[in-house]
């Protein structure tokens, strides 16, 4: 998997735990969020403390676990913080449900907005209240490309939202099973193989 870019390591993540949220009902182990970042080819540097450090050569993810909650912070191994990402998994009381989501932590850059939709899981029956668009990313010739499988890609239609950005928000042009982002030059891919 290529992770050459914070964002590029959060939706996988992302998408990661919110089938481990469903099949354990409820938050994975900090153990098994460590195993979910070295399956995207981080490598574990320190787990223990409180604090999990993960990194290949272009990110740094930082796992913080605390009560009820799971922290990732993915952030480029250039330290610049422009393009990095808050991933948080947690239970909701007052909508008895579990979330994750992505915070930038530049809000100007993204408009306080990634454009991906929170995954809202029931937590009493575990089925999906929201419709996230997660995949991997693929570094391409000239663009980068999420591919996204087909369950992903059903859930999307459903929506009403084929024509938005699941990365920033942006107007998203199709042409047969690709689609490009006018905005920020994104391209998804619907992965028929998954």
């Amino acid at each position: 998997m290529d992770v050459y870019e914070p964002i590029m390591g959060a939706f996988p993540i992302a998408k990661k735990l919110w089938r481990a949220i469903v099949e354990n009902k409820g938050l994975p182990s900090p153990d098994t969020v460590g195993k979910m970042l070295e399956s995207i080819g981080l490598e574990k540097l320190f787990l223990g403390k409180g604090l999990g450090l993960f990194r290949n050569n272009f990110v740094i993810a930082l796992l913080i676990p605390r009560e009820n909650m799971i922290v990732v912070d993915f952030i480029s191994a250039t330290g610049d913080l422009s393009d990095a990402l808050e991933l948080i998994a947690y239970y909701d009381r007052e909508i008895d449900c579990y979330v994750v989501e992505m915070i930038p932590a530049n809000e100007l850059e993204y408009e306080e907005n990634l454009g991906v939709e929170p995954v809202i899981i029931d937590a009493k029956t575990f089925e999906l209240k929201s419709y996230p668009v997660l995949g991997e990313f693929k570094q391409g010739k000239k663009t980068i490309i999420l591919k996204v499988d087909n369950e992903t890609y059903r859930l999307w239609r459903e929506s009403g939202k084929l024509n938005i950005c699941p990365v920033c928000g942006g107007e998203l042009r199709w042409r047969e099973k690709k689609a490009i982002c006018t905005d920020c030059g994104i391209e998804v891919m619907i992965d028929e193989k998954r």
